[in-house]
């Protein structure tokens, strides 16, 4: 008993440890447009980020209820799990250092199939869950992000077409306080199930729950290190996903902002574990496209598209290979 219990404590310590990286990453999602067109100074934008990412993990359990379907049951043993976080977590922090946003979301998904694989094979996956939800939201969320975040754009454009330009940048620097609010709750909403998903599956296998409902501790605490990695904020990230993926004009960064948060929301609340990187990075494309398609430095983007290709197999691989030494060391 307690062996489990220590093993336990270890895969709650790592779910809540990718909750951090995961702020900490996705902290540029919310804030980095809003950073760059000086409608919040730094530290402002984070302090808004933080207490709404907080808040948006309480509105709904569904993408939580997606995660702890990725594995089968039989499969969910404590060493598929922990190798599952050790991939996400390791991915994460080398592409938070530098200064790639990717999804956090997916090394998540790609680190808990690699292991479950390497334990049983294709039956240790339950790929009718990762079909109908994951992989359509991995598809629909960078479209509908570029396609909304267009939109918005060219509706601003065509509203406020006789504004002149002082006055509009005045007017939607203070929109994007609302904007960037929108979007770090509907990032909060997402992402903060990931962990509360792993946690919860956690506590059913070991025989603590018996039945998959998310404690309120676990969502306390997961929104808890989610705030506390976004304080801290990926810096470089910020800099890649605000300064030189577009030229950033506070209508831009309105429009790209509401796009993104929209396409999170409506996902999170049918439980597809979508990228927000993927929605407000194709929001920023998409909004920086309307005036020009120049506008975008497409060959930043197209770096940042490859990184997310391999995120599926880099964090798999290397939740494979931590399985393999868990096993070395007893653990199953």
């Amino acid at each position: 008993m307690e062996g489990v219990t220590l093993v336990l404590i270890l895969i709650i310590i790592l779910a809540w440890a990718y909750d951090f990286f995961n702020g900490m990453n996705d902290a540029a999602n919310a804030i980095a447009t809003t950073i760059c067109t000086r409608a919040l100074s730094p530290y402002q934008a984070i302090a808004l980020a933080r207490a709404l990412n907080f808040l948006g993990a309480f509105l709904s359990t569904e993408v939580a209820k997606t995660i702890g379907k990725i594995v089968t049951p039989a499969y969910a043993t404590p060493g598929v799990i922990i190798s599952g976080l050790i991939g996400a977590n390791a991915w994460s922090w080398l592409c938070t250092y530098a200064g790639i946003p990717i999804s956090i979301t997916h090394s998540l998904i790609a680190g808990l199939m690699g292991a479950a694989f390497a334990a049983g094979g294709l039956h240790a996956v339950q790929w009718h869950a990762v079909g109908n939800k994951i992989f359509i939201g991995l598809i629909v969320s960078p479209v509908a992000g570029f396609f909304i975040g267009f939109l918005l754009m060219l509706a601003m454009m065509w509203i406020f077409q006789n504004g002149t330009p002082s006055r509009l940048n005045l007017l939607f620097r203070r929109g994007q306080i609302l904007s960037a609010g929108y979007m770090a709750y509907a990032h909060g909403l997402n992402d903060t199930q990931n962990a509360m998903g792993v946690i919860t599956t956690a506590l059913v296998s070991a025989g603590i729950l018996k039945d998959f409902v998310v404690p309120f501790w676990v969502k306390v605490a997961s929104a808890f290190f989610m705030a506390l990695g976004t304080s801290v904020g990926g810096w470089r990230v910020i800099k890649t996903l605000g300064m030189r993926l577009v030229h950033i004009q506070p209508v831009q960064g309105f429009s790209a902002e509401a796009g993104a948060g929209t396409t999170i929301l409506v996902t999170s609340l049918v439980g597809m574990p979508i990228s927000t990187t993927h929605a407000i990075a194709t929001a920023v494309m998409g909004s920086g496209a309307v005036r020009r398609f120049s506008a975008v430095r497409w060959g930043i983007g197209t770096h940042i598209i490859f990184t997310w290709i391999f995120t599926f197999p880099g964090a798999a691989v290397i939740a494979a290979v931590a399985l393999t030494l868990l096993h070395l060391f007893g653990v199953k």
